[in-house]
């Protein structure tokens, strides 16, 4: 009996289709390179640097250890591979790298995500912490 059932919504579906959704105006590429984006902003660590180096401008490789608790190996790993997806760019000053965003859209963009998100207070609440995000 189900078997007559889905041939029954099978001819209904053919019969009225709806119709075909409008194609993306978004590049194959452009998509690639957003899909490399947010595969970065998945991982928590990277998360923090991106938002730390919104908050703050620009900082240095071992503030951003002590930041993440995490060893300058374990950190620049993450900065070179934020680098390869131009989230992220250097200064080199002598011996030292000091990174920020690459881009002030960026910036603006994680910003504008916090005021919609936070209902304008730049601050997410969750059970025993509160997110919050702050240009300096």
């Amino acid at each position: 009996m189900s078997k007559n059932r889905t041939t029954r919504i099978a001819a209904t579906h053919t019969e009225n289709p709806s119709p075909a959704p409008p194609p993306l105006t978004v590049s194959d590429q452009t998509i690639e390179e957003l899909t490399g984006v947010f595969k970065m902003l998945a991982d928590a660590s990277r998360l923090k640097i991106m938002l730390a180096l919104a908050q703050h401008g620009e900082m240095h490789v071992s503030a951003l250890c002590e930041l993440l608790d995490q060893s300058q190996p374990a950190v620049s790993h993450h900065l070179t591979l934020m680098r390869m997806t131009k989230l992220v760019g250097f200064d080199r000053q002598g011996k030292h790298n000091y990174y920020h965003l690459a881009s002030e859209n960026l910036r603006n963009l994680l910003e504008q995500f916090f005021n919609q998100a936070g209902n304008g207070s730049r601050s997410f609440h969750f059970d025993d912490v509160v997110l919050s995000f702050k240009r300096k």
